[in-house]
């Protein structure tokens, strides 16, 4: 039985996988900060579930508290840490950029310190499509540069990304980075678009359909995700020792490092997400269409072939599957 710590437990992806972990006989501490970025009794919920599964052990604290953070690692000789944890939301990094710094880069490198001091046999982190910035070459690879940013959210999962390749390099730390694409399904996020279209079509006010309803999204079902993720943390990266210093593919290292993109390879235009939805709850949408926002990103579409030929694992949930499964969920949880 492997001790893992998975951080963000109690948000979206960690009580997902925290479930999963368990199920597989891990023994599970699970941190969060409970911070009210979005409705905390969601999240207070998703507790209730997780604290009575047996393996299970919950603890309040933030990343960036690094007396707090040292004392843990040392404490709990975790085999593994998987960091789900970091101020979300691309839109939030505009209002609030202070929030990102402390928790996606401060407690990250908190991250990093507790697993180099306490040798922690594999860090896998969560970092984000949003990396690919500008690029507009599609679908996405992980072989592709990533150097250009929109948004400081974007900016401090790349940031992630480099200080991981560090720690790898000076310290031979084991490190994963997964970049998620659009991850939706039950137990979501409520600041994301789908989320937030779900209620205001039920409640019959219109929802703002930004650039006109044509950007493109690989939405990925959660579960996919998961599994992604389970795997990953099983298979723990090596030196690539063909990798050529004169011509470097951003995807690998000669230190024990590798990123991967976890999405449905499959992107779907957001009307036709709409439409899915309007399906799935028997009601139609009332539309408010708008230009593009700041930091806002035409197109997204992951290449999985690297996530494939790792682990064995491609990500295949259709969103008529994946949206049908959110709304029994949703109808179910509010009634």
């Amino acid at each position: 039985m492997s001790r893992i710590l998975v951080t963000g437990a109690a948000g979206f992806v960690g009580f997902h996988l925290v479930q999963r972990l368990l199920e597989r006989g891990n023994e599970v501490i699970g941190l969060d900060n409970m911070n009210d970025y979005y409705d905390v009794r969601l999240k207070e919920d998703r507790l209730q579930i997780l604290e009575p599964l047996p393996g299970f052990r919950f603890v309040r604290a933030s990343l960036a508290d690094r007396p707090f953070m040292e004392s843990l690692f040392v404490e709990e000789c975790f085999d593994m840490v998987v960091n789900l944890a970091a101020q979300a939301g691309v839109r939030y990094s505009l209002e609030n950029p202070h929030a990102y710094i402390d928790s996606n880069i401060v407690g990250f490198m908190n991250i990093l310190e507790g697993c180099r001091h306490n040798s922690v046999k594999h860090l896998v982190y969560a970092s984000s499509s949003s990396v690919y910035g500008a690029n507009t070459r599609v679908p996405f690879s992980e072989h592709h540069p990533a150097a250009h940013p929109v948004s400081l959210y974007a900016a401090t999962k790349k940031s992630n990304e480099l200080m991981a390749h560090t720690y790898a390099h000076l310290y031979s730390l084991p490190v994963t980075g997964l970049r998620f694409f659009t991850v939706y399904g039950p137990w979501g996020r409520p600041d994301m678009a789908y989320f937030s279209f779900t209620k205001a079509i039920l409640e019959g006010h219109p929802i703002d359909v930004f650039n006109h309803g044509r950007m493109q999204r690989d939405f990925t079902y959660i579960d996919d995700i998961i599994e992604g993720v389970v795997r990953v943390l099983s298979h723990i990266p090596v030196p690539d020792h063909s990798w050529n210093a004169g011509v470097p593919d951003p995807a690998t290292s000669a230190a024990p490092y590798r990123v991967y993109n976890i999405g449905n390879n499959n992107p779907v235009e957001l009307g036709r997400f709409i439409e899915v939805l309007e399906e799935g709850l028997g009601k139609k949408a009332k539309m408010n269409y708008l230009d593009m926002q700041p930091g806002d990103v035409i197109a997204t579409s992951a290449d999985v072939t690297d996530l494939a030929d790792a682990v064995g694992f491609r990500p295949a949930t259709s969103i008529e599957e994946g949206i049908a499964l959110f709304v029994d969920w949703y109808r179910e949880y509010y009634g």
